[in-house]
């Protein structure tokens, strides 16, 4: 990551209730911290989540040896 910044717009109604998270919680010093964090774990989540072309031929390979497909 560069550590550059980028604004991002969200809901008035959204950012007062990540805001009243922020100051209750105490594990983050401000809504932009929160925000970046979740959407982090959202994508990386997501990139977890998705297979190449030719790891879902492994798995399906192996299904087919193991009798499944």
């Amino acid at each position: 990551m560069t550590g550059e910044k980028a604004q991002v717009l969200i809901d008035r109604e959204l950012y007062e209730m990540a805001k009243k998270y922020v100051e209750q919680q105490g594990t983050f010093s401000s809504v932009d911290e929160l925000v970046e964090f979740l959407l982090r774990q959202l994508l990386e989540e997501q990139q977890g989540e998705v297979m190449s072309r030719e790891e879902e031929e492994a798995v399906k390979d192996r299904l087919r040896r193991l009798g499944y497909l």
